[in-house]
């Protein structure tokens, strides 16, 4: 079954930076699109941004254009999401997702002074 474990997320300072890195298995992952997809506390889910199987095509939500960079490597069955310029906005829980919409167990991203 897809199973999904994300790591990297910490306490940064405004203007910062962490790399996000999500291991996969269960599941064929060089031939499905991935996403990320982050939590802010009190609200619900919000699209951050996707790749396509090869890595070749991303996409990213207006909110986090130009800071994020999403990434893939199929031969390690791993997806990453390069998180730059961070601002308190960006605290949240931030989850990979395959497109069934199954998600890990997410990991904690707070952006703090």
């Amino acid at each position: 079954q897809v199973q999904l474990v994300e790591s990297g997320g910490g306490l940064v300072q405004p203007g910062g930076s962490l790399r996000l890195s999500c291991a996969a298995s269960g599941f064929t992952f060089s031939v499905y699109t991935m996403s990320w997809v982050r939590q802010a506390p009190g609200k619900g889910l919000e699209w951050v941004s996707d790749v396509n199987s090869g890595g070749g095509n991303t996409r990213y939500a207006e909110s986090v254009k130009g800071r994020f960079t999403i990434s893939r490597d199929n031969a390690k069955n791993t997806l990453y999401l390069q998180m730059n310029s961070l601002q308190s906005e960006d605290t949240g829980v931030y989850y990979c997702r395959h497109p069934s919409g199954r998600r890990g167990q997410g990991t904690q991203v707070t952006v703090s002074s």
